[in-house]
């Protein structure tokens, strides 16, 4: 049987995460005291008891959410679980990230500074409200990208994350997303709604954010990951550094391309995914994608417990 870690994206973001982690291990707790000195404030002091809408800023998200699953991925290893239990990891978004960290291709300290950086430069590269994200229900991901190009009009409006077979996020300037609202509807989309986000990811608006990463990336040191991570752009394994650093900053203008890279590794002889860290989201989605694939979520000290029980059993 072959498995794999898989990590969450934003959205999954909740007042609280990571706290009973790290309470009961010393290891996940070292994680949060890690990212706060490389942030240089208490980014953790804000994830267990601050405002919802502080944590959901993307440039607080973005790090909150790596720092919750790579201290899952640390309370695994107390329990005898390494990152070799898996055959591929693979992440959201800002979860890929997680999963380079996990799989020892980039040092907690160095993600939590990149994903800050990222954050912000996704959160500056388009004045607010000038772009949008809508989520279509009930197309696939043919029919939402051509709504997408026939929305446009001359702006920018791409099919931004192909996440499960009926649900396809689309991404650009507001009034084209608006338009692919409206389109998507008449093309028989169960729902199409505009998401409240702050920003137009992973869209050509997008470019000034992928030089500022490509920026960023090139003063890293990144590894050879233990195991192959499934690029979110080109739904297929990588392990060579160079391609890793060069799709990370593909990925901020490009398509998440979730729906394929879960099938790649389905059709790879993954049965198992373990979603580590916050939230149940990523899990919904696959089972969507592939009923045959057994998903847990690993983001509680009673979660991980039983995880590694099942792994010695």
């Amino acid at each position: 049987m072959s498995r794999a870690f898989v990590f969450p994206g934003q959205g999954a973001q909740t007042i609280g995460m990571g706290k009973a982690l790290a309470d009961a291990y010393p290891a996940a707790k070292a994680v949060f005291d890690e990212v706060d000195e490389a942030l240089g404030e208490k980014l953790s002091a804000l994830i267990w008891e601050g405002e919802q809408d502080q944590l959901t800023l993307t440039q607080n998200a973005q790090p909150a959410l790596m720092a919750t699953s790579l201290a899952a991925m640390r309370a695994l290893e107390s329990e005898g679980v390494t990152i070799d239990a898996a055959s591929y990891v693979a992440g959201h978004s800002l979860g890929e990230y997680s999963a380079l960290a996990a799989a020892g291709s980039l040092s907690v300290a160095d993600t939590a500074r990149l994903l800050r950086t990222r954050g912000e430069a996704m959160q500056a590269a388009v004045p607010v409200g000038v772009g949008a994200m809508a989520a279509l229900l009930g197309l696939d991901f043919a029919t939402a990208r051509d709504v997408a190009a026939a929305a446009s009009e001359g702006e920018i409006c791409q099919a931004a994350n192909d996440n499960d077979p009926g649900q396809v996020v689309v991404s650009g300037h507001k009034g084209a997303v608006e338009r692919a609202v409206e389109l998507a509807k008449e093309q028989g989309a169960k729902r199409a709604v505009l998401l409240p986000v702050s920003a137009p990811f992973h869209c050509a608006l997008m470019k000034p954010a992928a030089e500022a990463m490509a920026e960023a990336l090139s003063h890293v040191d990144l590894q050879e990951p233990k195991v192959p991570v499934v690029a979110n752009v080109i739904a297929e394994p990588v392990k060579d550094a160079a391609t890793i650093r060069a799709l990370l900053v593909d990925q901020v203008t490009g398509s998440v391309r979730w729906r394929e890279s879960v099938a790649w590794m389905s059709q790879n002889g993954v049965t198992e995914a373990w979603e580590i860290g916050a939230g149940k989201a990523l899990s919904g989605m696959i089972r969507r994608i592939d009923r045959a694939i057994v998903c847990k979520a690993v983001g509680t000290p009673d979660d991980v417990k039983a995880a590694a029980e099942s792994l010695n059993n």
